[in-house]
C-alpha cells in the first residue's frame, strides 16, 4: 500500500488529468456535435464527466481531500491550450480534431491505468469496491476503442480531402 500522502498525489493528479478530459470532451461536442462524429462524442463526453465523478467518489471514500489548486490548474490549461497557434488566425485548423481524439485518448488510456493500480490495491484494502473498479476499467478500455475508431474516420476523412486539394492550397499547407 503506498504512504496515504503518495496515494493522495496520484489520486489528485488524475483528477486534474479527468478534468481536462472532461473540458476537452465537452468542447470536442459543442465543436462537432453536428457532424459524423457528434453522437459518439456527446457518448465519450458523457462516460468522461461520470469517470471523474467516479474517482471523486473514491477519493471521498478513501478521505483524500481533492486538491483545488490542481483541479483549476487543469481546467485553465485546457483554456489555454484552446489557444495555441495552428497555422491560421481565426479559425481552427483542419487536423484539430486530430489532435483533440489523440489528446483524449491518452487521456483514456492513463485513466485504465489509473483503474488497473487501484484494483491491484482493493485486494488489500476492504474500501475499495472491486466490481466497481473493474467495471470502470472495462469502461476505458472501450472507450480506447472507439476514440481509435473516431480517430482512424477522422483521419482518412482528412488525408482524403487533402489529397483532393491542389498542393499549392493553403488547406494542404495547413497541417
Amino acid at each position: 500500500m503506498p504512504a496515504p500522502r503518495l496515494l493522495g498525489v496520484y489520486l489528485n493528479d488524475h483528477l486534474a488529468g479527468a478534468t481536462v478530459g472532461a473540458e476537452l470532451g465537452h468542447r470536442m461536442v459543442q465543436e462537432h456535435g453536428d457532424t459524423a462524429y457528434g453522437n459518439e462524442l456527446r457518448n465519450l463526453a458523457t462516460e468522461i464527466a461520470q469517470d471523474r465523478r467516479a474517482l471523486l467518489r473514491i477519493m471521498g471514500e478513501l478521505d483524500v481531500p481533492a486538491r483545488r489548486y490542481k483541479v483549476y490548474g487543469a481546467w485553465l490549461g485546457e483554456k489555454l491550450g484552446r489557444a495555441k497557434p495552428n497555422g491560421r488566425l481565426l479559425r481552427r485548423s483542419g487536423l484539430t480534431l486530430l489532435i483533440e481524439l489523440e489528446a483524449l485518448r491518452s487521456g483514456v488510456a492513463g485513466k485504465a491505468l489509473l483503474w488497473r493500480a487501484l484494483l491491484t490495491m482493493a485486494g488489500d484494502d476492504p474500501r475499495f469496491d472491486r466490481d466497481r473498479l473493474e467495471e470502470l476499467r472495462q469502461r476505458a478500455e472501450r472507450q480506447t476503442q472507439r476514440l481509435d475508431s473516431l480517430h482512424t474516420r477522422a483521419a482518412a476523412g482528412l488525408l482524403a480531402a487533402s489529397e483532393r486539394q491542389p498542393s499549392g492550397s493553403s488547406a494542404a499547407r495547413s497541417g
